[in-house]
């Protein structure tokens, strides 16, 4: 679902091979819990390719990050755009891009929501990156619903934020995805009667 999508004759370089296995692993498993050998042992890279290319694993945290955000944000916006060219209503065409991605084996819930609650633990100049990366990703995750949905409205934006973010912690804590989705559907009815 969220990978590098590599065509059969394009050979993957290593900086991309360290990057996507750094991806999986860090979304998997934890920021925290990812020590660079296990990247570099999954990579088969040697340490000094992998410092090559990320001289530290805060270089890495702030690459995957970035590549979590265009990966997961392409996916979303084609997903959704999607299900609104199926003429579905926003609230459902929402609700189900989300169950997609609820139900797919490797929902490990929000990355940029884990990695906020990770980064508390890191040094203070990355602590703040970190979190600025996130905020960007919601404030753009939000952005491609109103441009989709056509809303102009901040204020509907951010409430309609709030109920997906959420439904997203709900689901990742394992509640019955197909009772998140339904009321995730059912509070986005609400806050998108007119649209």
């Amino acid at each position: 679902m969220f990978s590098l999508k590599m065509s059969s004759d394009k050979k993957i370089t290593a900086k991309e091979k360290i990057l996507t296995t750094a991806h999986d692993l860090f979304y998997s498993s934890g920021i925290r819990a990812t020590g660079i050998d296990k990247i570099i042992q999954q990579a088969k890279v040697t340490k000094v390719t992998l410092y090559r290319h990320y001289p530290s694993k805060s270089s890495l945290i702030i690459a995957y990050l970035n590549y979590r955000h265009e990966i997961w944000s392409n996916w979303f916006h084609v997903t959704l755009r999607n299900k609104l060219d199926e003429n579905k209503t926003p609230s459902y065409a929402l609700s189900e891009t989300f169950n997609e991605w609820f139900v797919h084996p490797n929902f490990r819930g929000c990355a940029f929501m884990n990695a906020t609650a990770e980064a508390e633990a890191e040094a203070e100049d990355i602590r703040d990156e970190i979190k600025s990366i996130c905020r960007n990703h919601k404030f753009q995750t939000r952005k491609i619903i109103a441009s989709l949905i056509d809303m102009t409205e901040y204020k509907l934006t951010n409430d309609i934020m709030m109920l997906i973010d959420g439904a997203i912690i709900h689901a990742q804590m394992g509640m019955d995805v197909n009772g998140v989705v339904e009321q995730l559907n059912n509070g986005l009815k609400k806050l998108l009667p007119a649209v």
